[in-house]
């Protein structure tokens, strides 16, 4: 029996094809005469278990026919998007290494000496004997950040799972303690634990937890809550930019009024930024980040948090490269350019 590697659900099928091709070629030199074989064998039998544990399954099938002679087969599962294949000389397998609480899906080719390859076998679901009842530790306590008016991240301290994590959950704590479902954040392949939830009302409190489930089947307790309030809708503004440029930098001046009825009370503001381009000073806010490497991300300071309608806050930068600040953004909202 000669495994080979799990292959990823977007090239799932080529790579199964191109298994069963190689698993011809691992079958034995073909005869002479296979060349002018173009007649493929009927397909196998329907599968059977003859044995099952947690972590292996014999299977059996009736065999295939063939005009000249069927040298072997090629044994597929898939589990969720992974699939391996296998190959055997005769009509049955022993496949070890499987998962506990995990449900396959089994199929198997007959191949003739030609490489030509039979119809699939009917399929045949398993789902493996749990062999886990231990739950997975709750989630650490969900951190909330950059949040905004309809969305929210989320992370979290990740759960510990003595065999396999399958994937986390997230809750939105509603009136009267009820839980509803907002995210499932699954683990295979494992995934940084933090996720983005969307779809959220303006100015407006939510509190949310996490917990855990491992493959089979048991759940961690839930994480501590965390507490939120999404930002208001984003403002209506105007900027004014002044700018000194030369080869290759600047120095750029920007001048964001609040042209909304509601005063802004704490912001982020975005513009274009290439991911060549660096930062020599900046006055009037904080460099956040570099979302997608293409914008900057800066916040105000202690002293201009507040801009109320009709008010103005001002910043500079002086920067390295050609990109000047442009698309810029406060709160999420963009920012019209005010007349000069």
């Amino acid at each position: 029996m000669h495994p080979i590697r799990t292959r990823p659900r977007s090239r799932a099928v080529t790579l199964v094809v191109a298994a069963l091709v190689a698993a011809t070629a691992m079958l034995g030199p073909s005869p002479a005469y296979a060349a002018d074989d173009t007649e493929r064998p009927t397909a196998p039998g329907p599968i059977t278990v003859t044995a099952i544990d947690t972590t292996s399954v014999e299977l059996t099938w009736a065999a295939s026919t063939d005009n000249v002679g069927v040298v072997g087969y090629a044994v597929s599962a898939m589990f969720e998007d992974n699939g391996r294949t296998w190959s055997t000389g005769t009509n049955s397998i022993r496949i070890t290494d499987l998962g506990p609480s995990r449900t396959y899906t089994f199929g198997v080719a007959g191949l003739d000496a030609a490489g030509n390859r039979s119809p699939s076998s009917p399929m045949l679901r398993v789902t493996m004997p749990p062999g886990d009842t231990q739950p997975p530790s709750a989630p650490g306590q969900p951190v909330a950040y950059d949040v905004a008016a309809t969305l929210v991240w989320l992370r979290w301290a990740p759960s510990t799972e003595n065999v396999v994590l399958d994937r986390y959950e997230v809750y939105r704590v509603d009136a009267g303690g009820q839980l509803t479902l907002v995210r499932e954040l699954y683990q295979f392949p494992p995934r940084p634990a933090m996720t983005q939830v969307s779809g959220l009302t303006p100015n407006t409190t939510y509190t949310f937890v996490v917990r855990a489930r491992d493959e089979a089947g048991n759940w961690s307790p839930l994480s501590p809550p965390v507490t939120v309030t999404t930002l208001p809708p984003p403002p209506s503004c105007a900027v004014r930019t002044v700018v000194r440029q030369w080869s290759d930098g600047f120095v750029a001046y920007l001048a964001v009024e609040n042209t909304g009825t509601t005063a802004v009370n704490g912001w982020t503001m975005t513009w274009r930024f290439w991911a060549s381009q660096q930062v020599r000073a900046l006055w009037g806010a904080q460099v956040v980040d570099r979302p997608d490497n293409s914008y900057l991300r800066v916040r105000n300071t202690s002293h201009n948090a507040l801009i109320r309608p009709g008010g103005t806050v001002s910043l500079g930068v002086i920067a390295s490269g050609t990109q000047l600040p442009e698309e810029i953004t406060l709160n999420g909202g963009v920012c019209v350019a005010a007349d000069e």
